[in-house]
């Protein structure tokens, strides 16, 4: 678990260095994706309205900040991957802009946006979809290696950091419990990225991964490797044989923008019910319209880009009320530069 305490000077220099190093690098992949990006025309009313550039880098530099407080005041570790691999990140970059005039390609709508290979049947229908324009959807290797690149550049190098903020109610509610005696459950893990986070921080907590994509799976459970206590379910939230009241944290990390609003209900009571009583819902997750009407006109514009067919309903949904309805009651709402934090818990 973190300790709590303050860092050193040195320890706080090597962070500022590595993240302000991190959004340069991934701030100057976005532009050069913008070049050779298919150009996507906006409504009139959403160009003028944009953040402009400045706003945006001052708002990633807050988040950079915010990290370093939480990491000072002993919420969570300085990050494990604080010294990427230069060489790796080269090939990734590579990798990812190879890539690109296949995302152009859909975008331009030349290819069909619903998968529909034999063994895509097997998924849900929402879920054979080549979300992002990315190559394959979720339901390739390929796609899953690409994947933490890919929002990297999307949010300019500080996705990372804006999930690290899911961290504090964890350390908040775990701090006065035996941390070998719970359970958490990431719902639609990804390639585990977020959990590399948990359990560099709680080693003796036992988490599952749960994901819809096989591949992404085998991706986390690369990422995974150097920890134990972690098991892996291949199903949606919805659909999962979990037995009920089993797992005392349950985090959601961007998961719901990208579910049918036909499938929110499902979803929310299906997390209920494998709650424990006084059990902790975390769901990181876009800002919503309203959140910070600066950004409105960002949000609006950004399923116009990327395939996202979900987002715009998302972003007027009513998630304490969805979650109200599903038993869970809302502790806390912060917001943490592009995401919303919402804090949940089931009545003891």
């Amino acid at each position: 678990m973190a300790e709590t305490g303050s860092l050193t000077p040195l320890a706080r220099t090597a962070y500022r260095l590595s993240q302000n190093l991190r959004l340069g690098w991934f701030s100057a992949q976005y532009a050069l994706t913008r070049r050779f990006a298919e150009k996507i025309p906006l409504p009139d009313h959403l160009k003028a309205a944009m953040p402009a550039t400045r706003q945006l880098t001052a708002d990633r530099q807050q988040l950079i900040e915010r990290d370093l407080r939480n990491i000072d005041a002993g919420y969570y570790r300085l990050p494990h991957n604080l010294i990427e691999n230069p060489a790796e990140a080269l090939r990734q970059s590579l990798a990812y802009f190879a890539d690109l005039p296949n995302v152009n390609r859909r975008r331009r709508g030349e290819e069909e946006t619903v998968l529909s290979t034999d063994e895509a049947e097997r998924f849900p229908d929402y879920y054979r979809r080549a979300f992002h324009h990315q190559s394959d959807g979720y339901l390739s290797e390929r796609s899953a290696r690409l994947y933490d690149y890919q929002v990297e550049v999307l949010f300019g190098g500080a996705a990372d950091a804006m999930r690290r903020q899911a961290l504090v109610p964890i350390h908040h509610f775990l701090r006065e419990r035996r941390i070998a005696d719970c359970r958490l459950i990431d719902i639609a893990c990804g390639t585990g990225r977020f959990l590399t986070f948990v359990k560099d921080n709680y080693p003796r907590l036992a988490v599952t991964a749960l994901d819809v994509s096989p591949y992404y799976l085998d991706e986390a459970r690369r990422n995974l490797k150097p920890w134990s206590r972690v098991e892996f379910m291949a199903a949606a939230i919805e659909t999962a044989p979990l037995p009920a009241a089993s797992y005392d944290i349950a985090t959601c990390i961007y998961l719901f923008h990208e579910l049918p609003g036909a499938v929110h209900e499902d979803a929310a009571h299906a997390i209920a019910r494998i709650l424990k009583p006084g059990g902790m819902l975390v769901v990181l997750d876009s800002l919503q319209l309203g959140d910070r009407p600066e950004y409105d006109a960002l949000l609006e514009s950004f399923p116009l880009a990327f395939y996202e067919p979900y987002y715009a309903d998302y972003l007027r949904q009513d998630l304490p009320a969805l979650f109200g309805r599903a038993g869970l009651t809302v502790e806390q709402v912060d917001l943490a530069y592009l995401s919303r934090v919402m804090v949940l818990r089931k009545p003891a």
